[in-house]
């Protein structure tokens, strides 16, 4: 399978609805009916995994903490590390969104 096969118009389209999403609950509401309980543990396991990662603890500690593998941290620490760049640009935009502004801060 060609690296980039899972870039189709169907995909294209999901990104650009997820894109137009305007609040947390509106985001709730969609990907509740989008996927399933299953799915959205997997990916907010993953999120997890990743904030953990980027905050220096060691893989036994973010198994105990998330419930996830030593082989799942091991693969998002890949993708984190040397994948797309989407886990670190999105870490940078919160941090940044995060840290205070104005004078004096």
């Amino acid at each position: 399978m060609a690296p980039d096969t899972w870039r189709t118009d169907d995909t294209t389209a999901l990104l650009q609805a997820v894109l137009r999403l305007e609040s947390v609950d509106e985001a709730e509401r969609f990907f509740r009916d989008l996927c399933t309980l299953g799915e959205l543990r997997d990916m907010a396991q993953r999120w997890a995994v990743v904030r953990l990662l980027d905050e220096g603890l060691h893989y036994a500690d973010i198994s105990r903490r998330t419930g996830a593998s030593t082989a799942t941290i091991t693969r998002i620490a890949t993708w984190l590390n040397h994948g797309e760049g989407g886990y670190r640009a999105m870490l940078d935009r919160l941090r940044d969104t995060a840290a205070p502004s104005g004078p004096g801060r």
